[in-house]
């Protein structure tokens, strides 16, 4: 076990305290799991720096921090929806998902026909998850009933995350097209 690992494992641990803290009937509730998806954004930019300056990439934590990263952001995704229960949250919020689960499909199958460098991260993807951990912070930070400012900045840049999420899916389909091509012609 290393540190970019133990900080994978230890995202994937808070998933249950920010369901938990999520239900809390507490007003600190909406910034305690601010606080918790942000604390899981910053550990992920941070398993994958030290991983890299430190030579510990492994192919556990190669498996683990995609994992954990969508867990968190599906679960909370769903419990977002469930909150806001209007169809322009979740609209953005179900392209977000599905998505993630398009490209986890594309990457594995990829990965078996040797080629999973052609549907590596790219920028755009980046920037992407960027968005949407503002958004999902400051839509959980915000009392629906409330609204306001916030509300609206974080909702805007939950519409950014759904184009970029969009955009990035079809550079990585693209990238992967000759391949999908071929495969189908078997």
């Amino acid at each position: 076990m290393n540190i970019p690992n133990a900080l994978t494992l230890f995202r994937i641990l808070l998933i249950p305290v920010f369901v938990v803290l999520f239900y809390l009937p507490i007003p600190q509730s909406y910034t305690a799991t601010a606080l918790v998806f942000a604390l899981a954004g910053v550990t992920d930019w941070l398993d994958g720096y030290l991983a890299r300056k430190l030579g510990q990439s492994t192919p556990l934590g190669a498996f683990l921090d995609p994992v954990a990263d969508k867990l968190m952001v599906a679960v909370a995704l769903a419990l977002l929806i469930e909150r806001y229960d209007a169809w322009w949250f979740t609209v953005p919020a179900v392209i977000v998902i599905g998505r993630e689960i398009v490209i986890s499909a594309l990457r594995e199958w990829m990965a078996e026909l040797g080629k999973r460098t052609s549907v590596a991260v790219s920028y755009i993807g980046k920037v992407k998850t960027a968005a949407q951990i503002v958004a999902i912070v400051g839509l959980l930070m915000v009392d629906p009933t409330v609204g306001g400012h916030w509300y609206i900045a974080s909702m805007s840049c939950m519409y950014v995350a759904a184009v970029l999420t969009l955009w990035s899916m079809l550079i990585y389909l693209h990238a992967a097209w000759p391949d999908l091509r071929d495969s189908g012609a078997e």
